[in-house]
């Protein structure tokens, strides 16, 4: 019993020696992990195809619910056939469901897009507006559509919440939330806002190709030194650097048409192999 109390107090002990980190102390790691994922991914970028406001609009609408490839791969065949918002707001909806059936949920997608197609035509003179407050009152589009929209058409800086920036906000302890408007709030007082848009893409590049969610690639990380998860995924350098997607596996990335500086293989067009 004797011996059971000095371990119950040993332990006690180590829990006490490990303190808690301060919020400074976490600040200042978190811009440490956003200055080295910079010189990870200098080419990070919005991984949707777009050429105009409109199109990285619907393209981003589409995108729920499935992969930005599937959706780069289904928009060249709309964009074509409907290249702006009074051609899509004036299509016949049955046509519009067979060319976006690939992306998934197509009824209620088609829906969507042609609503804000209609409103965009109506409202704002077939313009994408680039203010929050009038994006979000678009059919199918919310905060994290519309600051991708800002963000990457208007310049306007903006952090985009997905399932792999709140999956990793969390893992990193900025924070403990698990609603998207108070995680954005709270890693909007961490990071300076010139930086929020590109801070969303480089977390983004890191958790679809290395910090993934059932599995991450813990011991392939460029960050492990600073990630207070480490140990979560596959630690074994080998075994880690055969879970890592896209480029950083050798693979194809999510653009059929990659910007500039891209280091890897373009996607292949709907129906290629490889």
């Amino acid at each position: 019993m004797g011996e059971h109390g000095v371990s119950k107090r040993v332990k006690a002990a180590n829990r006490k020696a490990v303190k808690p980190e301060s919020r400074l102390a976490m600040v200042r790691r978190a811009r440490k992990i956003n200055r080295e994922l910079a010189e990870v991914f200098p080419y990070a970028h919005p991984e949707l195809d777009f050429r105009s406001p409109f199109e990285l609009l619907v393209a981003t609408v589409l995108s729920a619910q499935t992969t930005d490839l599937r959706v780069n791969q289904t928009t060249p065949a709309l964009f074509a056939k409907y290249p702006t918002p009074e051609d899509l707001a004036a299509a016949v909806p049955e046509e519009v469901e067979e060319l976006i059936r690939p992306t998934g949920f197509f009824r209620a997608k088609t829906k969507s897009i042609m609503g804000l197609a209609a409103a965009l035509r109506d409202d704002f003179g077939g313009e994408v507006p680039g203010r929050l407050e009038d994006l979000v009152k678009l059919p199918g589009v919310g905060r994290k559509t519309a600051f991708v929209v800002l963000g990457n058409a208007f310049g306007v800086p903006g952090i985009t919440v997905d399932t792999h920036f709140m999956r990793l906000a969390r893992r990193w302890r900025w924070t403990e939330s698990d609603d998207p408007v108070k995680i954005e709030a709270e890693v909007a007082t961490i990071f300076p806002k010139s930086e929020w848009t590109m801070l969303s893409h480089r977390v983004i590049f890191h958790g679809r190709r290395i910090c993934h969610a059932r599995k991450p690639a813990c011991g392939a990380c460029p960050i492990t030194h600073l990630c207070p998860a480490y140990g979560e995924g596959e630690t074994d350098p080998e075994k880690a650097r055969k879970l890592l997607k896209y480029e950083m596996g050798g693979f194809p990335g999510q653009r059929l048409d990659p910007p500039p500086g891209y280091p890897g293989r373009p996607a292949p067009p709907l129906g290629a192999s490889g």
